[in-house]
């Protein structure tokens, strides 16, 4: 569960964060918050839904719980902070003073995570796998930035090609296509955890995820241009939200219970809403 809500999670997310600094420094800003949106719900709904059919999501202990939670304080965040300036009749958006709290938010976190799991010394020290050698872990790690280069560069201009062939918003694709894209890296992974049966690296990856995107995605990408929001979105604000709930309630109906489960049967109610979601998006 921490290796997936940190150590996985991280590498998971690079590509929307490579996306939304190539938006943002394109001043794409509309973009850059339709793909955390976009891949938050798939995390949240198609993702945790998908790990949960092949394999019932166990997640131990309390902590798991208050991760979740974590998660949803975060996105009630965002939402106050994407509606902020309305109050004081300005146009909403999430500056650059946003984008410092999300990151020191990001900060805490992780300390608080590392702190209180000390399992990474015992997962590391049980570890069988084989030791990559260097050179190849060099040109592994080369390769790798250079997709994430080209590839966020690539998909950031045919996002545009795409507003300007069919009139679609900059959000609707962010939220719908770019998501599906980026989101692949967690889907794999989690899917992957799920046939090992490691259901706490499935589900943490995907939260973990979450968080990323929120505080370290959008907390650089504020840095780099204020995020315009529209106000159309807290509808789909709205909806992560209430997935976010729903997980909770998922995993709380077995509250005193040293494991709680998602069991396939919530998977796929999981799966169903995110089917719901993406013909409310296109309707």
């Amino acid at each position: 569960m921490l290796i997936g809500l940190t150590i996985v999670a991280l590498g998971t997310s690079l590509p929307e964060l490579v996306i939304n600094v190539f938006a943002s420094l394109n001043g794409n800003t509309e973009l850059a918050i339709g793909n955390v949106l976009g891949s938050n719900i798939i995390n949240t709904l198609l993702i945790i839904g998908i790990a949960a059919t092949i394999y019932p999501i166990s997640m131990a202990g309390k902590k798991s719980a208050y991760d979740v939670w974590f998660s949803l304080f975060v996105t009630l965040f965002l939402v106050g902070v994407a509606n902020f300036n309305l109050l004081i009749c300005e146009e909403p958006k999430i500056s650059e003073i946003a984008g410092v709290i999300f990151l020191g938010l990001l900060l805490l976190f992780l300390y608080w995570s590392f702190r209180k799991g000390g399992a990474l010394e015992k997962e590391s020290a049980a570890s069988d796998s084989k030791e990559m050698k260097v050179k190849l872990s060099v040109l592994l790690i080369i390769a790798g930035i250079a997709g994430l280069f080209f590839g966020g560069k690539w998909i950031v201009e045919g996002a545009n090609q795409l507003t300007t062939d069919f009139g679609l918003s900059q959000s609707m694709v962010g939220m719908t296509i770019i998501a599906a894209a980026t989101s692949l890296p967690e889907l794999v992974t989690s899917i992957l955890a799920a046939v090992k049966k490691n259901s706490d690296l499935a589900v943490g990856n995907a939260i973990g995820s979450n968080l990323f995107n929120i505080l370290l995605v959008l907390g650089v990408s504020a840095l780099i241009e204020p995020i315009q929001f529209d106000t159309s979105l807290n509808y789909e604000l709205g909806f992560l939200v209430l997935s976010t709930i729903l997980i909770l309630i998922f995993i709380k109906k077995d509250f005193g219970k040293t494991r709680r489960a998602i069991s396939s049967l919530e998977g796929i109610i999981l799966i169903i809403a995110y089917i719901g979601f993406l013909i409310y998006s296109f309707w």
